[in-house]
């Protein structure tokens, strides 16, 4: 059975959806459930940087971990098993987005890069913006050394989006396990980069939780699957 999950946010102006293990990142089964060209589906080769691709009328794969555009009949995507994947949608501007935001993507702003870019590069303003972030795992089951939660807290600042550490641990909660929201962390970043909570949509379900629904990287200690996030103005 095919998991497509539509985040109401955007309405319809375009088309966007959230998968799962069916019909996960394949690009023929995502061609069909967004009934649109193979050729046409972007997806970039994904590296855990912080590179913002603006995406022209070059379609060939290159390095970047979120991509952007206002091309119309092209679906961007990424693909994921665990990090979060965010779907962006200017309405005014008729721009595009995806991201792919790791704990690495999200300790160096990449969110808050795409944002910044959309508005440098098509006069975005974050108002108009309006944000998916996709099923991903959460903080009831990603546990990460303090080391981990410093970088991400450098990017993000205060917010609620871990707990306390788990023992073991020492002053500080170093040598401990903290439980990180990636997710959380990542809505935090787009509000401090100006788009309206109100704007952001943000999927409940943990895909270590779901192992049956979702690839999860941790769940499976280690090769996988992937899953994806699709937009496209089509």
């Amino acid at each position: 059975m095919e998991t497509l999950i539509h985040p109401e946010i955007f309405g319809r102006h375009v088309t966007a959806f959230f998968t799962g293990k069916s019909p996960g990142a394949d690009p023929e089964r995502i061609a069909r459930a967004a009934s649109i060209d193979k050729q046409k589906i972007y997806l970039p080769i994904q590296k855990h940087t912080d590179k913002v691709l603006v995406l022209d009328s070059d379609l060939s794969p290159r390095i970047a971990d979120a991509v952007i555009t206002s091309n119309k009949g092209i679906l961007l995507g990424i693909q994921v098993a665990d990090c979060v994947p965010v779907l962006l949608y200017d309405v005014k501007r008729n721009v595009i987005g995806v991201v792919h935001a790791g704990w690495r993507g999200t300790a160096a702003s990449i969110l808050k890069k795409t944002i910044e870019t959309m508005r440098e590069r098509f006069g975005s303003f974050p108002d108009d913006i309006k944000i998916a972030i996709g099923p991903s795992i959460r903080w009831c089951c990603y546990h990460v050394g303090y080391d981990v939660l410093e970088s991400v807290e450098k990017a993000t600042g205060i917010g609620e989006y871990h707990n306390p550490p788990l023992p073991p641990f020492s002053k500080g909660g170093l040598g401990g396990f903290y439980c990180l929201d990636l997710a959380s962390a990542n809505k935090y970043q787009a509000v401090s980069a100006g788009v309206p909570k109100e704007n952001i949509w943000v999927s409940d379900e943990c895909t270590y939780c779901h192992p049956d629904k979702y690839y999860s990287y941790r769940f499976a200690k280690g090769t996988t699957g992937r899953q994806g996030g699709f937009i496209g103005i089509i």
